[in-house]
């Protein structure tokens, strides 16, 4: 709970000598949550409270999501105060990562993590996997990796056999949801480049090897960078904590961890028990302040035991009842 957090954030707030705001996405199995623009309202009841300040520490832990909303997010927060700072517990991959590239200063402890930021488009239009049913999202470095293969491996240069290759890929996958896939290609390179211009002021150079890295020379979206890379290698404003520091984001990260059972797999059976029926309930995303308060992204349920028509065999069912934010 966050009231059993208050002593770490005041220490974490003099520490940064900054207001702290946590944002957590959980990516417990079953329950993941992602950055979603649904949570822009509430970032601002949040940096309402708070006021314009000098410094705001944006605590950070997510696996991704809707990139749109970590631009307006980003831009939301730099409004409300001079200097913005990312701090990264663990993971701050895909959306997360293009929000920290809008910081002035990025602090990443030594387990912590960015990622590409290649995004993939799934819509209606997108093929079906076989053996699931469930739409496949189509990546624009899948896409080209394809067409690399046909010119480097294959040695397919000319306009004709590239037309065919083009045909090809064409009958796998939709033209409009390649059209798609380039389009927002082409999107997220021009996010990361307006994030990147606030702090490499007309440095195009440094600017272009960040964007070129994230969005595609990495090659494989689940690449993973950690802060000797992300400061030696792209030149970003990285800062490692000193022990002091970096004791207290770790004390934050595995309390969160702790009520998010982020490392706990659901099993619907063990909750159950020898009972005929349970309810739970799961917090899977939580944005916090001790200005504020906390919101909760909370799923409630209900499992239980269904004697089958034979009546020799059992089935648990689940049946989720509520999935809101909630303000705690």
């Amino acid at each position: 709970m966050i009231r059993d957090r208050i002593s770490s954030y005041k220490e974490l707030e003099r520490l940064t000598d900054s207001v702290v705001l946590v944002y957590f996405t959980g990516d417990r199995p079953g329950f993941q949550t992602q950055m979603e623009q649904e949570v822009y309202d509430m970032f601002v009841d949040q940096l309402e409270a708070i006021g314009k300040v000098q410094r705001i520490s944006l605590y950070l832990y997510s696996r991704g999501g809707d990139t749109n909303t970590a631009w307006s997010l980003c831009n939301l927060i730099r409004s409300y105060c001079d200097e913005f700072i990312v701090i990264i517990p663990s993971r701050a991959h895909s959306a997360a990562t293009l929000l920290s590239l809008g910081a002035d200063k990025i602090y990443m402890t030594k387990q912590a993590t960015l990622s590409p930021i290649d995004p993939s488009v799934n819509t209606h239009l997108n093929p079906i996997n076989a053996s699931n049913k469930e739409q496949i999202p189509i990546s624009v470095e899948s896409i080209k990796g394809f067409i690399q293969l046909a010119k480097e491996e294959l040695g397919i240069i000319g306009s004709e056999e590239s037309a065919e290759v083009l045909k090809v890929l064409a009958k796998e996958i939709h033209p409009l949801v390649l059209g798609d896939v380039f389009r927002a290609r082409s999107h997220i390179r021009m996010l990361a480049r307006k994030l990147l211009e606030i702090h490499f002021k007309g440095n195009t150079e440094a600017i272009e090897k960040i964007t070129n890295f994230l969005c595609s020379d990495s090659w494989n979206h689940n690449y993973t960078i950690n802060r000797r890379e992300a400061q030696v290698s792209l030149g970003l404003n990285i800062v490692k904590p000193n022990d002091e520091l970096y004791s207290i984001i770790k004390t934050i990260y595995d309390d969160i961890s702790v009520e998010m059972e982020l490392r706990k797999h659901f099993n619907p059976a063990e909750i159950l028990g020898n009972d005929e029926q349970a309810f739970y309930e799961s917090k899977r995303a939580i944005l916090e302040s001790l200005t504020f308060g906390q919101y909760t992204f909370l799923t409630k349920g209900r499992i239980a035991k269904v004697v089958l028509d034979d009546g020799k065999r059992i089935q648990i069912q689940e049946n989720r009842f509520f999935e809101n934010w909630v303000r705690s």
